[in-house]
């Protein structure tokens, strides 16, 4: 049997949305193995200047808890 927790983590890129996401993939897999999905819940962007300055995602990240 698998146990999976699920995280809220915001991210930002001042790329993309995309790289917003796997910003968000990249520091949670530092701490956290075996991660399964992430839901991107939110997305907005911040305006600089009539110019989008930055993209943000509220994402869900699930991961599998791992047995001992």
């Amino acid at each position: 049997m698998s146990v999976l927790k699920v995280v809220e983590i915001l991210g930002n890129s001042t790329e993309s949305f995309e790289d917003a996401v796997q910003n968000v993939i990249n520091e949670v897999s530092k701490s956290v193995r075996d991660i399964k999905s992430v839901y991107v819940q939110d997305m907005q962007v911040a305006v600089t200047n009539n110019k989008i300055s930055e993209y943000r995602v509220n994402t869900k990240v699930t991961f599998e808890v791992l047995e001992h």
